[in-house]
């Protein structure tokens, strides 16, 4: 039985929507670990938490992770918004570590910025490129020309 609730799934989300729930899921953990170990002035986040306590930045990545969570049981082709909400937290943490280097506030925020940009945003963004499926390419026979 657990077998078949397995295959299920797996045939049921497919290539991208597997991605987008582990994505999901990812997101919404870091977000809830945000709340329940709160760190009121993480270093490089000064941008943030100028604006907003931590616990309110918390709830941007499990809101985005809900939502990529739920974006992964959508059809290919309607799961764009669970691509698209996915980037948001990444790009909001890479920009204030930037702004922290900018600012000499957290120096090595710039190689953060980087590893959110490539392992976060990069990532997300390659695999909305991906199809659900992919087909090798079956090269047709040469036609023959018939002469007149």
């Amino acid at each position: 039985m657990p077998r078949q609730a397995v295959r299920r799934l797996r045939n049921t989300l497919g290539r991208r929507g597997a991605f987008l729930l582990i994505l999901g899921v990812g997101k919404t953990c870091w977000g809830v670990g945000f709340l329940v170990v709160p760190q009121p002035r993480p270093p490089g986040l000064g941008l943030l938490t100028d604006h907003a306590p931590m616990h309110c930045w918390a709830w941007l990545w499990i809101t985005a992770g809900l939502i990529t969570t739920a974006s992964a049981f959508l059809q290919v082709g309607r799961d764009l918004y669970g691509f698209v909400v996915a980037l948001i937290p990444p790009i909001v943490w890479a920009t204030a570590y930037l702004v922290a280097v900018i600012d000499g506030t957290f120096p090595r925020g710039g190689f953060v910025a980087i590893w959110y940009l490539t392992s976060h945003v990069g990532v997300i963004m390659w695999a909305a490129t991906v199809p659900e499926y992919s087909v090798p390419h079956v090269p047709r026979p040469a036609r023959k020309w018939k002469s007149p």
